[in-house]
């Protein structure tokens, strides 16, 4: 697929900017930021909305505030590598909720998990009765944040 990017104005770029920024903000307040009146600003942002370049709109939580103290990253390997076992791991890794993010990645292990627990027990717990329990798992490593440095929501856009 071509850079997208390529066919986008500083207009566009200006509001993905803004909306990344505040998901909130009224097509009034987007298109004062953009120099736009109220229509065309509305126009652009149905347009990247339709484009599938703005995915949806959401709201940050707090993990702390919601009582996850235990951020952990899983690195599993697979038994094998067909194309069924990879579709019944990844269905069955898409329903757990405690589970942020999950990538297929190069290198020793074939997966890595982002997931969150109440403790270290509740992590414990879950990566024993759910991460284990996943179908064709072989070998699970986890590492646990310490700190976290930075979360970036917003993707810089070029």
């Amino acid at each position: 697929m071509p850079n997208q990017t390529s066919t986008f104005d500083a207009v566009d770029r200006q509001l993905l900017t803004a909306l990344q920024r505040d998901g909130r903000a009224t097509v009034g307040e987007l298109a004062e930021r953009v120099a736009l009146s109220a229509s065309p600003c509305w126009r652009r942002i149905k347009h990247l909305e339709e484009a599938g370049v703005i995915e949806g709109y959401h709201a940050r939580l707090s993990r702390q505030k919601l009582g996850y103290g235990v951020t952990g990253f899983v690195h599993l390997q697979m038994e094998n590598h067909t194309p069924q076992a990879a579709e019944s791991f990844e269905r069955a890794v898409v329903a757990l909720p405690q589970v942020l993010s999950c990538h297929n990645i190069s290198g020793r292990y074939d997966y890595q998990l982002e997931v969150v627990g109440v403790d270290l027990a509740a992590f414990a717990e879950f990566a024993r009765t759910q991460i284990r329990a996943l179908p064709g798992v072989r070998e699970i490593s986890t590492s646990f944040s310490l700190k976290e440095v930075k979360r970036a929501l917003a993707l810089p856009v070029l």
